[in-house]
């Protein structure tokens, strides 16, 4: 790792028009934001991002075993990232919705690393500002289907959205700004998909994405194509 690359981002991006389109579902009025880039199909020592997001995501399954530790650890790294992040900003005009994982409730795999997450930065800014986040999952997953990064063909925002409910009773008094939280964004089906299935119960709403990373476009390596020129 570089120097740059050792520690995780401290600060915000916007999703512009430069990279909207490596988040092809994303529309040009989405207001999106992450902090590192994760390359994909690379390991833990590629950057501080691929080393945070792999042990955020670590499964379930993995509890128990000497890893399992790494994913505790860096849910709290996040947690501080974007406290560092969000630091000076007013957060008590803003509802945080995190994305559900891929497993209903019911589902031993069932992982709420997000929620943890997004708890962990609620302390954060009540130390720090004194009060606490409006933290609320408005959405769960009906039933459990394979994790969308362990597929082939990732699901559209309309299949995804089909596998959603709405926790009607967490509706009253929603802040004027949902924010909508996951670790990665790819192709922005998640955040598509969040966004169609509340915006009609909270119609009178502005919606806006954060995320720890984004999926950073693969770079090609052209020295097999021009060999020894």
């Amino acid at each position: 790792m570089t120097s740059e690359q050792r520690s995780f981002p401290q600060r915000l991006t916007k999703i512009d028009a430069l990279t909207r389109g490596d988040h092809h579902l994303l529309r040009e009025e989405d207001k999106v934001f992450f902090l590192g880039e994760y390359t994909a199909r690379k390991g833990f020592s590629h950057s501080a991002t691929n080393n945070l997001i792999i042990n955020f995501k670590k499964p379930m399954d993995r509890k128990g075993s000497p890893q399992w530790a790494y994913k505790a650890v860096n849910i709290s790294k996040a947690a501080r990232a974007l406290h560092n992040a969000l630091s000076g900003s007013d957060l008590s005009g803003m509802t945080f919705v995190p994305v559900p994982p891929s497993k209903a409730k019911s589902d031993p795999l069932y992982d709420d690393r997000m929620l943890s997450m997004l708890m962990q930065l609620s302390a954060l800014v009540q130390s720090s500002n004194g009060y606490e986040l409006d933290v609320r999952e408005l959405v769960t997953q009906d039933c459990s289907g394979p994790a969308a990064h362990d597929g082939e063909v990732r699901p559209s925002p309309a299949e995804l959205a089909a596998g959603y409910s709405i926790e009607d009773h967490l509706l009253a008094g929603v802040k004027a700004k949902v924010v909508i939280c996951d670790d990665v964004l790819t192709t922005g089906s998640h955040f598509r998909a969040m966004c169609d299935v509340l915006e009609p119960v909270l119609a009178d709403r502005s919606f806006r994405g954060l995320f720890l990373a984004r999926r950073a476009p693969e770079a090609v390596d052209f020295s097999a194509l021009f060999g020894d020129i």
